[in-house]
């Protein structure tokens, strides 16, 4: 097993452990430990919610979810040499659930979940059809997860984190406040908002104190969107064997990972759609110096996609064009076809008995494809999800029998929102 250098005891909270993490993003937050280019090592990282969610049949954790309190992240790392304008390597050589515990009270240890969060709190992709708070527990058995509030599905993880990034500097920083803000100040009582700007209640910045804990409190970006140093992109395809290139803004880099995930569909489209769970992730860094120039990466980051994630060859796919619910036409809005593609396959699956919630957590939680099919043929964006049929244990497809009509059993718990 490589080095652990973030540690996180199961029994504490995250602000009681031995070294603290953070959960803002600020170029003055210190880091936690350093490495040097070449090394390998373990992180020990939290559920994002820091053991807020339950394992139970109850959704009222979700509807409650302390969102000032996430993401709680394992770093910053800082890494001997880096300075602005490289390129920091960062290899995904192993992830998985807290490791050597099978059962326990995190997410993490045997099981996980998937949340649809309330409108009030937070919403979700298709928030305007599903604005109350449910919740699905998936258990684990090696690879593969199964649920009491979703019957009828198994399916193999494809066990990524959800967010990984490095610091932003004070310029980059003040253009994300700015630019955030801006969009707020358009529609600044809605809900759920527009975007999350800076909180000072519940962060959590490491091992600052006092004035200065205040100011970088008052400034700090949530870690909530992905942005130019990455950040909770949510990719699925971060699995293990990744290689990912993160823009370096601040000297040392000040890497920071967690939000792990068991499974998730493309879009984690729930919010909380992934699996959430705790665990470590094993990584290796190394620099290009002066990479961001060389080759222009900027103000993103890019990746090569690792070769473990579930292999499915046959699918049911599920077509979406933007045109809204109640007929009105979209020029080329494929964020609207895929939020249609999504209902097309929801509905279709309360065919076979699932209610729209229990489909909705699935469509989150398991390897579902979701592709931008068309952006060219106006007026009609088109984009597709593709569901792979065998992680049904009845036949999805449909046939002149009509569909399989199965038991949903106790259903998804609903905490109105």
């Amino acid at each position: 097993m490589p080095e652990l250098i973030f540690p996180l005891d199961s029994s504490k909270k995250f602000t009681d452990q031995k070294i603290i993490g953070h959960n803002r993003y600020h170029p003055d937050i210190p880091a936690a430990v350093q490495i040097r280019p070449g090394d390998t090592f373990r992180l020990d990282c939290r559920e994002w919610f820091d053991g807020a969610i339950r394992n139970d049949d109850s959704a009222d954790d979700i509807r409650d979810a302390p969102m000032s309190c996430v993401h709680v992240l394992s770093g910053p790392i800082a890494v001997e040499g880096a300075q602005p304008g490289d390129l920091l390597i960062v290899d995904i050589l192993d992830v998985g659930p807290i490791p050597q515990e099978d059962s326990g009270p995190l997410a993490g240890q045997g099981w996980g979940y998937t949340g649809i969060f309330a409108k009030r709190n937070g919403g979700s992709f298709l928030v305007d059809q599903f604005p109350d708070a449910y919740k699905a527990i998936w258990d684990f058995r090696g690879q593969v997860a199964t649920s009491r509030h979703v019957p009828g599905v198994s399916f193999t993880g494809n066990i990524h984190p959800g967010l990984m990034g490095t610091a932003p500097s004070a310029e980059l920083l003040a253009k994300w406040n700015a630019r955030e803000g801006e969009l707020i100040a358009t529609d600044p009582h809605r809900i759920p908002p527009l975007a999350l700007p800076p909180e000072p209640k519940d962060a959590i910045l490491g091992t600052l104190s006092g004035e200065e804990f205040d100011r970088v409190a008052g400034e700090a970006a949530r870690t909530a969107p992905p942005r130019e140093n990455g950040g909770n992109q949510d990719i699925k395809n971060l699995t293990k064997g990744t290689r990912v290139f993160y823009p370096v803004f601040v000297p040392g880099a000040n890497f920071s990972v967690g939000d792990l995930h068991f499974s998730q569909g493309d879009g984690e489209i729930t919010f909380c759609g992934a699996i959430e769970m705790g665990g470590f992730i094993d990584l290796h860094v190394d620099l290009i110096k002066g990479g961001m120039d060389t080759y222009g990466v900027a103000e993103n980051a890019i990746f090569m996609p690792g070769n473990v994630a579930p292999q499915y060859s046959e699918w049911l796919a599920f077509s979406g064009t933007s045109v809204t619910l109640n007929g009105k036409q979209r020029y080329l809005d494929s964020h609207l076809a895929y939020q249609r593609a999504c209902l097309h396959a929801i509905n279709y699956l309360t065919k076979f008995g699932y209610s729209p919630e229990q489909a909705y957590l699935l469509l989150g939680a398991a390897p579902i494809e979701g592709r931008l099919s068309g952006v060219v043929d106006i007026p009609n964006a088109c984009a597709t999800v593709y569901l792979p049929t065998a992680i049904f244990d009845f036949d999805i497809r449909p046939s002149a029998r009509g569909p399989v009509k199965i038991d949903p059993g106790i259903g998804a718990p609903k905490s109105p929102g």
